[in-house]
């Protein structure tokens, strides 16, 4: 391997000095004279799943005051494929009363955010978590995060041995320093022991890093939007085996050519057995080829994309000690979750609940955060965060079942919501996210209201479009993959991309850059005029756009942003 001689990036320096992730984190929590924690140190505490952030709605005014800025934390606690009991939900219930904001956030990666925890609650919080056997390090941070999986068990009686495979690849790969448990749960480290992080190393990996596991026909983890992927072949209701996928991820840099969204590459095949060795051999080759000098440029797609797919694969066999087979045949038709009731083999429930933007909370109209507490301490079945942002009550027996809409029904949580808010999400962006540049999720809801009434106009409401919205490119309501993409340039403007597939196989294209409110309802208009009298049957927005030369399809991520003109046809 050659060695690097550029550079190297500030973050890779405080991960060198950090001591294994523990910094000056346990005495910076006990400063009390301020809110924050030191600017190094808020880089490590990403690995033990907690973001710094602030209150930018009160920013200006705080400033004039001259008050420091009103800081926060996000907890970020993993779970793996989006399953968690009863209790552990109650303790999440508990945890945003007392300490966060009185909601729960369903992220896009099946994992569970807290905002607002003042850094005084930090250790208080993060020990509830970890008694609840849920907990949050490598939630965040330069490592492999939540892994994702399809959370629906009515999909085969095979499910269970995918779900399987998700928790045993976050076992795996969770990180080995003893630093997380004596910084947040007051363990005491003994004398003979030694950190040693033998899949990450000392400076862990250059970005996060990403897995997921899809079990056709369902797309619903967005497969190719990630590092690494395991799609399920599974015949006669066994599980025979994973195709596996590198080098997808949406973020990117306005501005920036050299940074792009990417999906990822099917490679080839592995058995049951082999998915832990390969997911480590994976991030072992982006641990030491993975660009440390350059942040913009230090995701595993830039890896796979600036080496070559053959060189990838080459080197994973190498590594591994043998060689993947063949992919096998798969199909994908759709990546949405299906609403209501369903049935699973084994003959338990499952109610499949929208939550918009994965916010859960009370409002004047919906106690959804009282009703789902009311339903956990039943203590029936499971929880199951889709990467949808919806929710799963998921294995409930047949005679709980009017019981359940009895509680949904009190509090008013089983409402109308159309197929184009079913195929929505938008991320957190304003006020707490420090990237943010748009609104996103208190946003979406008031454009696709408006949008709505376009479909009206054009009878094309029944028709499901893919609608994704992010207050920056980073792209983590995977934007670039959605049949109409919202990225955030500005307050009140964003880029609009369209022509991505609904089943999330194709990146979509930049067709109109920085434009407002009134210019998305005009441009939406137009197409919608014309795909309400001119569409195919049952064709989809995303396929019609680019029959009909709105936007033309790309070979290559680096494509996206350019201008129409500018795609060689």
């Amino acid at each position: 391997m050659k060695k690097n001689t550029k550079p190297l990036e500030a973050v890779e320096l405080i991960k060198s000095k950090s001591n294994f992730l523990r910094g000056n984190i346990a005495n910076g929590l006990k400063k009390e004279i301020t809110g924050s924690l030191d600017e190094e140190d808020t880089q490590l505490t990403k690995f033990h799943g907690i973001y710094q952030q602030l209150d930018r709605d009160s920013q200006v005014a705080r400033r004039k005051l001259m008050l420091e800025p009103k800081y926060s934390f996000m907890i970020r606690a993993r779970v793996a494929g989006g399953i968690c009991s009863p209790n552990q939900w109650l303790v999440m219930d508990d945890l945003a009363n007392q300490y966060g904001n009185n909601s729960i956030r369903l992220t896009t990666r099946q994992a569970f955010q807290l905002h607002g925890v003042l850094k005084k609650n930090l250790k208080t919080a993060i020990a509830s978590i970890n008694q609840s056997l849920l907990d949050t390090i490598a939630a965040c941070g330069d490592v492999n995060r939540n892994v994702m999986c399809t959370p629906n068990p009515d999909t085969s009686i095979a499910h269970g041995a995918v779900v399987d495979a998700a928790h045993k690849i976050s076992q795996h790969l969770t990180p080995n320093t003893t630093a997380y448990h004596e910084i947040w749960l007051d363990k005491q480290k003994h004398l003979s022991s030694l950190d040693n992080e033998p899949i990450y190393g000392q400076t862990y990996l250059p970005r996060k890093f990403k897995i997921v596991l899809a079990i056709p026909p369902s797309n619903d983890v967005d497969i190719f939007a990630h590092d690494l992927g395991f799609i399920a072949i599974i015949e006669n209701e066994k599980l025979l085996g994973f195709n596996v996928t590198v080098g997808g991820g949406m973020g990117c840099t306005h501005g920036d050519k050299t940074t792009f969204p990417l999906l990822s590459q099917v490679i080839g095949f592995c058995y049951p057995g082999q998915v832990c060795d390969v997911a480590e051999q994976v991030v072992k080759i982006q641990r030491d080829f993975g660009e440390r000098s350059n942040r913009k440029r230090a995701r595993f797609k830039y890896t796979v994309d600036s080496k070559g797919i053959d060189w990838f694969t080459n080197e994973l066999n190498t590594r591994l000690g043998c060689e993947l087979q063949d992919e096998k045949p798969y199909i994908f038709t759709s990546r949405g979750d299906q609403f209501g009731w369903s049935k699973n083999f084994d003959g338990s429930l499952n109610l499949t609940l929208f939550i918009e933007n994965g916010r859960i909370t009370n409002n004047d109209t919906c106690q959804l955060k009282t009703a789902l507490k009311e339903i956990a301490l039943l203590n029936r079945g499971e929880f199951r965060i889709t990467a949808n942002q919806n929710l799963i009550l998921a294995k409930l027996n047949v005679e709980d079942k009017n019981l359940i809409l009895e509680i949904l029904t009190k509090y008013n949580v089983l409402g109308n919501h159309s197929k184009l808010k079913d195929n929505a999400m938008a991320c957190v962006a304003f006020p707490t996210c420090s990237l943010a540049m748009a609104e996103a999720e208190r946003y979406l809801p008031l454009l696709l209201e408006k949008i709505e009434q376009l479909q009206i106009k054009h009878n094309i409401i029944n028709r499901a479009i893919v609608t994704r919205m992010t207050g920056c490119p980073n792209g983590c309501a995977r934007p670039f993959v959605a049949e109409i993409g919202f990225v955030g340039k500005g307050p009140g403007k964003y880029n609009l991309y369209l022509g991505g597939s609904f089943i999330g196989n194709r990146l979509n294209h930049l067709y109109k850059e920085n434009i407002n409110e009134q210019s998305i309802l005009n441009e939406l208009d137009i197409i919608f005029k014309d795909y309400g009298l001119n569409a195919l049957d049952n064709e989809y927005f995303g396929d019609f756009v680019i029959r009909k030369q709105y936007v033309k399809p790309i070979t290559h991520g680096s494509q996206v942003h350019q201008l129409q003109l500018e795609i060689q046809t």
